[in-house]
């Protein structure tokens, strides 16, 4: 099977592919299949103190400090796509959630249902997409649950994460943290993941390569908030796009919110295959893209800070929040006209996280 190389990490699939070359309903039963796929496979690649205990729940010595928790299922079709796989969405759309709460991320649960006849390399390939996430995000796998379902009942995957994450910081980042004033900073371009996904799916093909921007973004939120940036809000742009996550905060936060589109950055590329396809950049899923929500003052300082990083090198200063009309987001055109965003309706793009 696949073997993965390097100076710090070398396995081969430790599962006995002659006897076994797919999953089968026992690796669920609990007996001893189950056993030797957590042992051989999971806890020896992601073994850390608290999964080695082998017990139902972690127990995590932190700080006496504010703790984040979040958790979150990844059900994409196909698993594997242009810049990522379900193993790296559900490590890094974990830890991005935890980082839009200000934490530093530091432990994740990991749920796998598995469905009757996948192939074990393809397993195998899911699994070390996740350690090597885990390791590139700096947080541990520390406890799970494994499940087989029938065949034809699981898509091959899905995945459930829970993560842990510290604060070290007395600021409040939540949407009635915003003030009318505040600069809207977005830390990069749209669109790319969602695009990026339905290409494979559909068996596009663009003249250039479509690529996720499945990326951890906790780097560059505590660095905003180690240079002294009043964050008062953070919203990663997964499903809906960076329409359906304004929305969402002018709503709670019951201001108005003015958007630039001249400044929106959508690469080329998307942008041509959103029109052939019919969808609007706006909407489409992001995996490692988030909008920061801040004092004008201070959102020069903020893009400086986030352009040193390789993930949000293209960040910018997309719009401002303002008194009215509350609740509501428009977005002016790069002609100078105005139009209400408001939230999708239906799915524009099912199964893409």
């Amino acid at each position: 099977m696949t073997e993965l190389s390097s100076s710090s990490f070398q396995l081969a699939c430790p599962i006995p592919i002659q006897q076994y070359p797919t999953v089968v309903m026992a690796h669920g039963g609990g007996g001893r299949l189950m056993h030797q796929l957590i042992e051989k496979m999971f806890v020896a690649t992601f073994g850390s103190g608290a999964l080695n205990a082998r017990h139902d729940s972690a127990l995590l010595q932190v700080p006496r400090m504010r703790l984040a928790f979040t958790t979150d299922s990844y059900v994409v079709r196909p698993l594997f796509f242009p810049g990522g796989d379900i193993g790296k969405l559900a490590v890094y759309g974990t830890v991005n959630d935890l980082a839009m709460s200000g934490a530093r991320p530091l432990y994740l649960s990991l749920g796998m249902i598995l469905e009757e006849g996948l192939p074990m390399e393809t397993l195998w390939q899911v699994v070390l997409s996740i350690h090597q996430a885990a390791q590139a995000a700096g947080v541990q796998i520390v406890t799970g649950d494994t499940k087989v379902v029938d065949r034809g009942k699981g898509d091959g995957v899905f995945l459930n994460t829970s993560g842990v994450g510290v604060i070290e910081h007395n600021l409040t980042i939540a949407p009635q943290s915003v003030q009318v004033g505040d600069a809207v900073v977005l830390s990069g371009d749209i669109g790319r993941h969602g695009i990026a996904v339905m290409a494979v799916r559909e068996g596009l093909q663009f003249e250039s390569r479509i690529e996720s921007d499945c990326a951890p973004l906790a780097e560059p939120v505590l660095a905003l908030i180690a240079e002294g940036i009043e964050v008062h809000c953070l919203r990663d742009l997964t499903r809906g796009g960076l329409a359906s996550a304004v929305v969402e905060i002018a709503e709670a936060a019951g201001v108005g919110i003015q958007l630039e589109e001249a400044r929106i950055p959508v690469r080329e590329d998307v942008r041509g295959a959103c029109e052939i396809l019919g969808f609007d950049p706006l909407y489409v899923a992001n995996e490692g893209r988030f909008v920061a929500f801040v004092p004008a003052a201070q959102a020069e300082k903020t893009v400086e800070v986030l352009r040193r990083f390789a993930v949000s090198v293209n960040a910018d200063i997309i719009g401002e929040v303002t008194a009215s009309p509350e609740g509501t987001v428009v977005l002016r055109s790069v002609i100078g006209t105005s139009r209400v965003v408001d939230m999708l309706s239906g799915e524009q793009l099912p199964r893409i996280c």
